[in-house]
């Protein structure tokens, strides 16, 4: 049978089907216009009645006992720093491949970051390169579960113990994740994560951090959250500060926001349920296709992708004779697939993590407050560096339609078995 000529020179496009709200999120419905309305009209944005409730059903449903709500993910993963007690002139070990605001806020705390090398095809941190990292100064690791795959908790947090430092989980890519059956974000000291509109728990501008000890939960609060920073708390040391945020700044979550949670909380687990039921279809389509790989886990792992955020796949040149990533998306791009190259840049080669200055000390940010340089050049980091020419960007399915899935996976296998021509 003779093969479909591929669309970037001129033949069939492998997407016929209209897509219609197949890639449409989050899903907002009259109960959630409701929920902000109510928020509206008795002028309670800047209450606590409605976070509060979110925060306690964030909590049951995650299977922590304290989660506490902020503006942003950003704020939520800088309140988990504090609350680990990282400060001035401590180090904290984080992939570089990975959106800034898992690490750089440590910054502002007077740490630095030390990034560790990923796992080539979980793209998450290898454990095998965090211990030889680790210093006198180590004071936590940050473990991100990177574009929703559930990093390898068991290694890290034997690392972590024999050092005796902090796990803190960002869990932005990964809600309602299984590692080995078991919800990430649970595993850590702390947990803390965006639910930003483009996030598959998406709720608004928004964050939220989660923890069993109370110490850490209550510095937290202390740091962003004032009026909640009261006579109530129980850490001795944090007693006589009450009233003002330790950190100066102001992170409580905006109601309408809670609002909207609450509700995309209750039908998270369904929807998230039907998404990697899209995905995994998708992928098993394409089991067996030289130069493409599905970045999730094993079937029979017991992990799994949570609400599959900002999808990924992983690229294979050599099986298709040395075919650039480029020219590759490329040609799947004329197929009517959105695609491109690449995922979040390596921080260790940016500039800011080089040779800013941003507080005035007088020499680079990143060792302002270190006894030692601890910056990374090119060459460094050779997997991380590499990710550029060795991953892509698929569709983000939010509904299970098997003749639009089949068309998009044709797309890719087509490109595949044309990849001589290219």
């Amino acid at each position: 049978m003779a093969r479909s000529k591929l669309a970037i020179f001129g033949g069939p496009k492998a997407i016929k089907t209209p897509v219609k709200d197949m890639f449409t999120w989050p899903i907002i419905t009259k109960e959630d216009e409701a929920a902000v309305l109510d928020v509206l009209r008795r002028r309670a944005m800047s209450d606590l009645d409605v976070t509060r409730q979110f925060e306690a059903e964030f909590a049951k449903w995650q299977k922590r006992k304290y989660a506490l709500a902020h503006s942003s993910g950003t704020a939520s993963l800088q309140c988990a720093m504090y609350g680990c007690k990282l400060g001035v002139g401590d180090e904290i070990i984080c992939q570089s491949l990975t959106f800034w605001a898992s690490v750089l806020q440590c910054y502002s705390l007077g740490a630095t970051p030390v990034f560790a090398e990923v796992e080539p095809d979980t793209l998450c941190i290898d454990p095998k390169d965090i211990e030889r990292r680790i210093t006198e100064r180590t004071k936590a690791i940050m473990v991100v579960h990177y574009l929703g795959y559930p990093a390898d908790m068991d290694p890290i947090l034997q690392i972590a113990r024999k050092h005796k430092i902090k796990v803190i989980e960002d869990v932005s890519h990964a809600h309602g994740g299984l590692y080995k059956g078991r919800k990430v974000g649970t595993f850590g000291d702390v947990a803390a994560m965006s639910l930003m509109s483009g996030k598959s728990l998406a709720i608004g501008e928004a964050g939220i951090l989660t923890t069993n000890d109370r110490e850490i939960y209550e510095r937290a609060l202390a740091f962003g959250h004032y009026e909640r920073f009261t006579d109530q708390i129980e850490t001795p040391y944090l007693k006589p500060l009450a009233g003002m945020p330790l950190g100066g700044h102001k992170y409580r979550m905006h109601q309408m926001s809670s609002a909207v949670g609450r509700v995309q909380l209750k039908h998270y687990d369904k929807r998230a349920k039907e998404i990697l039921k899209a995905m995994n279809y998708f992928w098993d389509l394409l089991e067996g296709v030289p130069g493409v790989k599905a970045h999730r886990p094993p079937k029979d792992s017991g992990s799994t992708m949570g609400g599959w955020y900002a999808p990924h796949g992983l690229y294979r040149g050599e099986e298709l004779n040395g075919l650039s990533i480029h020219r590759f998306t490329e040609a799947v791009r004329a197929e009517g697939v959105s695609t491109s190259p690449g995922a979040n840049m390596a921080l260790h080669l940016h500039p800011l993590l080089n040779d800013a200055d941003i507080y005035g000390h007088g020499k680079p940010t990143r060792i302002a407050n270190s006894n030692r340089d601890v910056r990374q050049g090119p060459g460094s980091l050779p997997v991380t560096e590499s990710m550029s020419e060795r991953c892509f960007w698929i569709p983000w399915y939010k509904h299970y339609r098997p003749q639009v899935i089949e068309e998009y996976a044709l797309a890719f296998r087509k490109v595949a078995e044309h990849a001589d021509e290219l």
